[in-house]
C-alpha cells in the first residue's frame, strides 16, 4: 500500500535542504541529526549503509552552521548530508567496494565526484552498500547484508547502487551518489521508486581506472528531477585523471528543467528484443505514455524496435573487463568472493583476445543502430525493467535458472545495459504503482550528450504525474 506522510516529518530534498540551511530556516546540525536517526531506525532492516560517520558528520554540521552565521557559504550544497556508494574512493575513509577482500582499503585520494561534492559544501554521512565490486544488478551482499526494498523488505532493492537507492527512497538522506556500468543506478532506482540518470559516457569523470571504462558512469540518485539536474551541474566537467571526460557543459540543466517543453519527437517501445514484460509494469507504462500523448507537446510514435539483442557483446565486455582484472588481482582470495563473482572470473578465463575484439566490433555495430534512431527521434521511452522485484537473497528472479555466464543478471535487465554499450543518457523515473504498492519505472533515453533534453522532459513528467508525495510504508 502506498501511504502519504506529513511533509514536515520528511527528509527534505536537496534543493529545499540547501535553501533552508542557507537562509537560516533550518540548520545543518538538525538535518544531519534527523538523517542519522532515520539511518539508525531503518538501516538494520534495509541494509543501506555500511560505515556511518555519526560523530564526524555532526562535527562538520556544527562547523557549517557556524560558518553560515558568519556569512560564509562553502557552496550550493552547504551543510547538506549525502550518502556515497562504497565503490568511490574517499580519502581517509574506508572503501570496501562491497568485498571481504577490501575491508582494510583506505584510499589516499578522493575520486573526482567526491572532490566536487565536498567543494560544493556537502557532508558525507556514510558509505552506502554495493554488491561486490558492483558486479551484479541484484542487491545480494555477504558484506552488508542483502539490500532490501523499502516498499517490501522481503524483496530486492536492485543493484549495484543498492544502498544509495534505499537510502534516498527511505528518506535516510536527501540524495546519494551511485555508479552505473549496466544499469546500476536505474535498476535500483526503478525498484525503489526514485529518479536516477545515467548520463552520457564521460559526463562526470571517473577515477581510479576501471577495466569496464567504456561502460561505467558516475552520478547522483535523487527523489526529484531538479535535484538531479542541480547535482549534474555541480559534478560534471573534465578531469585530467579521466581520459574519457567530456568538456564542460555550456548550459545549466537545472535552468532547463524550469523551461517549458517545445515539440519533441518521442518513440515508445513497449519492449526491447521481444522480452516479455510483466503485465502490471506494461499497464503502468502504457498509462503514463497516454498521459504524455495527451498533456505534453510531443509527436508520439510507438512500436517495438527491430534490434537484435547485444547480450553476448555485453557479456564478453563485462566478463572480460571485470573478470580478467579482478581475477588477476584476487587470484589468492577467490574463496572470500561472492560465488557469483567467482563464476564471472571463471567465465573470463575462457575468453580470448579475438573474442574481446569481436565484441568491440559488435558494440560499434549496435551503437550505430542506436545513434541512427536518434536521427529520427528526440527521445525513446521504454519500461526501465521487464520484471518486478524478486526475493532479496537471490541474484536472479525465481523464474530464471542460474546459468554459467557471469552476467546472468543482465538477462533480467535487458532494457538498461544496452545504453551503457551506446553511451546514451538514460533516466528512470516512477510512473505508477502495482496493486501491491511497488513502484514501476519508466526509462527515458536521449541522444548522446543531450542530457538537458532528458532532464527537461523528465521534469515535465514529474509535474504531470508527481511521485515524491508517496512514501514507503516503513
Amino acid at each position: 500500500m502506498v501511504v502519504k506522510q506529513n511533509l514536515s516529518q520528511r527528509i527534505p530534498d536537496v534543493l529545499s535542504a540547501a535553501q533552508q540551511i542557507r537562509e537560516g530556516e533550518s540548520s545543518s546540525e538538525a538535518l544531519v541529526g534527523h538523517c542519522l536517526k532515520q539511518i539508525k531506525t531503518h538501516n538494520p532492516t534495509l541494509n543501506a549503509f555500511g560505515d556511518v560517520y555519526d560523530q564526524q558528520a555532526m562535527e562538520e554540521a556544527v562547523i557549517c552552521d557556524r560558518e553560515r552565521q558568519q556569512g560564509e557559504i562553502r557552496g550550493p550544497l552547504h551543510g547538506v548530508p549525502f550518502g556515497v556508494k562504497d565503490l568511490f574512493s574517499t580519502a581517509g575513509l574506508r572503501t570496501t567496494k562491497g568485498s571481504l577482500t577490501s575491508l582494510n582499503n583506505v584510499p589516499d585520494s578522493d575520486a573526482p565526484i567526491i572532490e566536487r561534492l565536498k567543494a560544493a559544501g556537502a557532508i558525507i554521512i556514510g558509505k552506502t552498500a554495493t554488491t561486490e565490486f558492483g558486479w551484479t544488478g541484484s542487491s545480494y551482499s555477504r558484506l552488508f547484508g542483502h539490500g532490501r526494498n523499502p516498499w517490501d523488505p522481503a524483496l530486492t532493492s536492485g543493484g549495484s547502487s543498492s544502498g544509495s537507492a534505499i537510502s534516498v527512497a527511505a528518506h535516510m538522506v536527501p540524495a546519494a551518489l551511485g555508479s552505473d556500468g549496466g544499469g546500476s543506478v536505474r535498476i535500483p532506482g526503478a525498484f525503489c521508486g526514485i529518479f536516477a540518470l545515467k548520463a552520457s559516457l564521460g559526463r562526470i569523470p571517473t577515477w581510479p581506472w576501471s577495466a569496464t571504462e567504456m561502460l561505467s558512469h558516475a552520478g547522483p540518485m535523487t527523489r526529484t528531477v531538479r535535484d538531479s539536474a542541480l547535482l549534474f551541474d555541480l559534478l560534471s566537467g573534465p578531469d585530467a585523471r579521466d581520459h574519457q571526460a567530456l568538456p564542460a557543459k555550456t548550459e545549466s540543466w537545472l535552468a532547463r528543467c524550469d523551461q517549458p517543453l517545445s515539440g519533441l519527437r518521442v518513440h515508445f517501445s513497449p519492449t526491447l528484443f521481444n522480452t516479455p514484460v510483466d503485465a502490471q509494469i506494461a499497464a503502468c507504462v502504457e498509462q503514463a505514455v497516454e498521459q504524455i500523448a495527451h498533456a505534453l507537446p510531443v509527436t508520439l510514435s510507438n512500436g517495438p524496435l527491430a534490434w537484435s539483442s547485444p547480450f553476448d557483446t555485453f557479456d564478453t565486455l563485462w566478463s572480460g573487463g571485470r573478470g580478467v582484472a579482478y581475477g588477476a588481482a584476487l587470484q589468492q582470495q577467490l574463496d572470500q568472493l561472492d560465488p557469483g563473482f567467482t563464476a564471472l572470473i571463471e567465465r573470463a578465463q575462457s575468453l580470448t583476445l579475438a573474442d574481446y575484439l569481436a565484441a568491440q566490433k559488435q558494440r560499434a555495430a549496435f551503437n550505430g543502430q542506436v545513434h541512427a534512431l536518434f536521427d529520427e527521434i528526440d527521445l525513446l521511452i521504454t519500461p526501465t525493467l521487464p520484471i518486478l522485484p524478486f526475493a532479496a537473497d537471490r541474484h536472479v528472479p525465481e523464474t530464471q535458472a542460474n546459468g554459467n555466464s557471469g552476467v546472468e543478471w543482465a538477462r533480467w535487465t535487458p532494457f538498461t545495459w544496452p545504453f551503457n554499450l551506446s553511451g546514451n543518457p538514460a533516466a528512470t523515473l516512477p510512473c505508477g504503482f502495482t496493486k501491491e504498492g511497488l513502484p514501476v519505472g519508466l526509462q527515458v533515453i536521449g541522444r548522446r550528450y543531450a542530457e538537458g533534453d532528458v532532464l527537461q522532459f523528465c521534469a515535465a513528467l514529474e509535474a504531470l504525474m508527481p511521485w515524491d508525495q508517496h512514501q514507503p510504508p516503513l
